[in-house]
C-alpha cells in the first residue's frame, strides 16, 4: 500500500469499508484492509465521516491515537505473517496465539513491538533491527 499523501490513504481505507459494507468484491490488501476495519468497530464512525476523515490531524498531542496509524499496524503484521519476514514472525504468532484467548489481543501486543522497534529505528535514523523486534515478540511469551 503505497499512497502519494495522507489524504489518499484515508480515501483507500474509506473506500475498502464501502466496498466491505455493500458486500463488494474485495481483492488482494483490501480484504486485509476491511478484516482489520470490522475488528475495529470503534474506528466504523470515524470512516464514514469523509470531510473530517481527510482532513483530521491526529498529531502527538491530539487526545486520542491516529486509528489509521493502528490500523496500518496492524495490515504491516498481517503482511510479515504472510510473508514470514522477518523470518521466524509466523511462527512466533502461532506460538503466542496457542498460549491466548484472543488473537486480536496477541496482534495488539504484537503492533506494540512493531511501533517501537519502528521508533527506534526512525529515532537512530537506521533501519528496523529485525533481531530486537523478533526478541520482543519472543518476550511476549515469557511475560
Amino acid at each position: 500500500m503505497l499512497f502519494d499523501s495522507r489524504e489518499g490513504t484515508r480515501r483507500f481505507f474509506y473506500e475498502v469499508w464501502q466496498k466491505a459494507c455493500n458486500k463488494t468484491a474485495l481483492e488482494g490488501v483490501e480484504q486485509i484492509v476491511a478484516s482489520v476495519i470490522a475488528q475495529h468497530p470503534e474506528y466504523h464512525a470515524t470512516l464514514g465521516d469523509v470531510p473530517h476523515l481527510v482532513a483530521r490531524d491526529f498529531g502527538r498531542d491530539a487526545p486520542e491515537h491516529n486509528p489509521f496509524l493502528h490500523m496500518g499496524l496492524h495490515i504491516a503484521l498481517h503482511e510479515q505473517l504472510a510473508a514470514d519476514r522477518p523470518l521466524g514472525i509466523a511462527a512466533e504468532y502461532e506460538r503466542l496465539v496457542a498460549h491466548a484467548a484472543d488473537a486480536h489481543a496477541v496482534e495488539h501486543q504484537m503492533i506494540e513491538c512493531l511501533a517501537t522497534e519502528l521508533w527506534r529505528a526512525q529515532s537512530a535514523g537506521r533501519l528496523p533491527d529485525e533481531q530486537a523486534y523478533l526478541d520482543a515478540l519472543r518476550a511476549l511469551r515469557a511475560a
